[in-house]
C-alpha cells in the first residue's frame, strides 16, 4: 500500500469548502476523490490537511491518501490535471512514508487574507481580495496584532459553538504589508479555530477605521466572548498559503 502527500492549489469561488458533504458534490475534497476513485477503480479516502470555509482559495493545500494503484506519479498527476476542473490543480504528487497524516502532523499553517483598498473594485481580481475603499490605520492594526501573538484562548474569535473542544492555539507570527492599494495581512500558527482568521480581519479592521483601539483587542482575548470581537471578514479574500510539517 503506497502512501501518496498531494499538493494541492484551488480557487474556492464557487465550492462549500474542503470537506465532502452529503448531498453535495461541490466540494474539493469529493472533486478529487471522485476522480481518485476513477483512477484506481477503488474508493479513495482523502485526508485534508484541514478544513477550507466555502468560498475560501488554497495557494498550497496538502493532502494524502493511500493506494495500490501502481501508475507512477507523473501519471496520476497528468490523469488528475485532465479530469479535474480547471479551478482545482495539482501541483504534485510524491510517495511519503506510511507514518505521513496531512492533518495529524502538520506543526503550523500560514494563511493570507487579501483587502483591495482602491476607490473602485478591480475587475479581475474581485473575486480574490476584499474591496474596502477605505483608508486603514495600518500603524495601529500592527500594534493591535502584538495581543495576539503567543498561546491564547481564542474563544472571542471562533464561531463555533461546540464548547467541548480547546480553543486554545498558539499565533507564531502576523505581518501586515500595503502596497499600492492592496493590504495582505499574513497569519501563522499552529492550528485556527473555524472562522478564527476571518474574525481576527474582522476585528483588525475595526481598528483600522478607529472603531477599536489597539489595547481593546486584549481585552476582547480576555472576555472569551465572541460578540466583543469584530464581524466576520467575507471568505474571498482568504487564502491557505503554506502547511509546514
Amino acid at each position: 500500500m503506497r502512501n501518496l502527500k498531494m499538493t494541492l492549489e484551488y480557487d474556492g469561488s464557487k465550492y462549500k469548502g474542503w470537506q465532502k458533504q452529503k448531498g453535495n458534490d461541490l466540494t474539493i475534497q469529493g472533486k478529487i476523490e471522485a476522480v481518485l476513485s476513477k483512477m484506481t477503480g477503488k474508493d479513495i479516502q482523502l485526508v485534508g490537511c484541514g478544513r477550507t470555509d466555502t468560498g475560501v482559495h488554497a495557494e498550497n493545500y496538502i493532502a494524502n491518501f493511500h493506494t495500490e494503484c501502481s501508475f507512477s506519479t507523473d501519471a496520476m498527476s497528468d490523469y488528475l490535471y485532465e479530469y479535474l476542473p480547471d479551478d482545482i490543480v495539482t501541483k504534485s504528487i510524491v510517495e511519503v512514508a506510511e507514518r505521513f497524516h496531512a492533518r495529524y502532523n502538520v506543526k503550523s499553517k500560514t494563511y493570507v487574507y487579501r483587502i483591495d483598498t482602491h476607490k473602485y473594485r478591480n475587475v479581475f481580481s474581485r473575486k480574490y481580495a476584499y474591496h474596502l475603499a477605505e483608508k486603514l490605520n495600518i500603524t495601529d492594526m500592527k500594534k493591535a496584532t502584538e495581543a495576539l501573538i503567543g498561546s491564547h484562548d481564542f474563544q472571542s474569535f471562533t464561531n463555533s459553538r461546540n464548547s467541548s473542544k480547546p480553543t486554545v492555539r498558539t499565533i507564531f507570527y502576523i505581518n501586515i504589508h500595503e502596497k499600492d492599494g492592496l493590504i495582505e495581512m499574513e497569519f501563522n500558527g499552529n492550528g485556527f479555530l473555524w472562522n478564527m482568521v476571518r474574525v481576527m480581519v474582522g476585528t483588525l479592521i475595526e481598528v483600522g477605521h478607529g472603531h477599536l483601539k489597539p489595547q481593546d483587542v486584549e481585552m476582547i482575548l480576555n472576555e472569551k466572548k465572541r460578540w466583543e470581537a469584530g464581524p466576520l471578514a467575507r471568505a474571498k479574500g482568504l487564502f491557505l498559503r503554506d502547511v509546514q510539517y
